[in-house]
């Protein structure tokens, strides 16, 4: 970083899950080498690993505080992130809504000095791929079935007004929001969302204009489109800052979303090639062979025909589909039978078998690191898990992917002095 030594900055985590988000903060973890354009981000790699892998360097931000209600996401982040130094203690399983309530009743819940707020808050009432119930949820915060006919400020699908209110306590210099692209399209829930997120703290953030970003544009094998939404407080902005962020066109030097890396929607101008699902499975063993129990252990659902969701093979030469955290065991397949319309010749005639994607490949996918542990079976007791096959599929679909966020983070990062440095900071700099 520029000048010498600072301060880490300090990202409270909500929603976290397994920590896909968290983990692209901070950044420091492994990654395959096709999915970071070297030329683009030649920043981006601190050293080479093993296997076609990199470890990523890590970025000025440090976690404080990660929150979500499902246990198994906790299980598996608290047993990843203690690698990172983090104890367990660190990771809160209540309800945002009940956290919010007993700091305003005067509990120090959320810790002071935060720089970072981010949150994928619940997304499924938004998905294409669920019941799209909006804001008009059919579950509460702590995930259970509600009979109301009106949703209240206490359903799923309003719990981004509890980030809310987390901004306010707290007063971030920047929030970043994540859901998926389907609430793009149900009526004006986008810009209702952007205009209550920027009043927060009174008028308190510039929120930027949302913006979907497709997660093969940045490297990830994966067909995946996120909306962000970021948000960024006036009163820590400098002069030409503010001035910049509040242009109806902001001007790209100023811009807080990331510029693509691969050459997935554009071509040219020095992108990198798609990253594909074959090359970040190189070296994988079948699971038979493996002593990975992400690998080891999946889903044995069967083949229920192509009229039904799930029963594709991945295309091995191109990106994977959207991991989905509600597949109700029909992940889709690694390799189909021919009698089923594989089209891995060369794997049937060597004796491969026909199986769906297991956790660890679904994680890859997702690019998750490989040291991260998604199926942890109980000591010495079989087929019984602390963390279950079914468990890790849906905690790896409902993650942010870590490349994507890592790109985000550092483009935060890059233009943290030329938003809150002083007002000599020359306003056309760029990242």
């Amino acid at each position: 970083m520029e000048g010498g030594e600072r301060r880490e900055k300090r990202v409270l985590s909500l929603f976290s899950g397994c920590g896909g988000m968290d983990l692209g903060m901070e950044g420091g973890f492994l990654a395959h080498r096709g999915s970071v354009n070297e030329a683009m981000c030649p920043d981006f790699i601190e050293e080479e690993g093993e296997g076609g892998f990199v470890r990523l360097r890590p970025s000025g931000f440090r976690l404080v505080f990660a929150n979500d209600i499902l246990k198994e996401a906790r299980v598996a982040w608290t047993r990843y992130f203690a690698k990172r130094g983090y104890s367990p203690g660190m990771y809160r399983e209540e309800s945002i809504v009940d956290l919010v309530k007993r700091h305003k009743a005067g509990e120090r819940v959320f810790p002071e000095e935060v720089d970072v707020v981010t949150g994928g808050f619940p997304c499924q009432d938004f998905s294409v791929a669920g019941k799209r119930n909006g804001f008009n949820s059919h579950k509460d915060h702590r995930g259970r079935v509600i009979r109301e006919e009106v949703a209240s400020e206490e359903t799923r699908g309003k719990l981004y007004m509890w980030m809310k209110e987390v901004i306010e306590i707290t007063k971030p210099k920047v929030f970043v929001a994540e859901n998926v692209k389907g609430l793009v399209n149900l009526s004006n829930v986008k810009e209702v969302i952007q205009r209550d997120f920027s009043h927060a703290d009174g008028d308190g953030y510039i929120v930027l204009e949302p913006r979907v970003l497709h997660a093969a544009d940045y490297g990830v094998p994966q067909s995946r489109e996120r909306v962000i939404f970021i948000g960024i407080r006036r009163s820590a902005l400098n002069g030409a800052a503010r001035e910049a962020l509040s242009r109806e066109t902001v001007p790209d030097e100023y811009n807080p979303y990331p510029a693509p890396t691969h050459a997935f929607h554009e071509k040219g101008k020095g992108l990198a090639a798609v990253q594909t699902v074959g090359r970040v499975f190189a070296g994988l063993e079948e699971p038979e062979r493996s002593a990975d129990p992400s690998q080891m252990y999946y889903s044995r659902a069967r083949y229920m025909g192509p009229h039904c969701q799930g029963q594709t093979e991945v295309d091995m030469d191109g990106i994977g589909p959207t991991i989905r955290a509600e597949h109700h065991g029909n992940i889709e397949y690694r390799r189909l039978s021919e009698e089923h319309g594989g089209t891995l010749r060369g794997e049937l005639e060597r004796g491969l078998r026909e199986r769906r994607l297991t956790p660890r490949e679904c994680a890859l996918i997702q690019t998750f690191p490989p040291d991260y542990e998604f199926v942890i079976p109980k000591e010495g007791s079989g087929r019984q898990f602390v963390l279950s096959p079914s468990a890790a599929y849906k905690i790896i679909g409902n993650a942010v992917p870590p490349l994507l966020a890592y790109h985000l983070g550092r483009r935060i990062e890059s233009l943290w002095d030329l938003y809150f440095g002083g007002n000599e900071r020359i306003a056309g700099r760029g990242a």
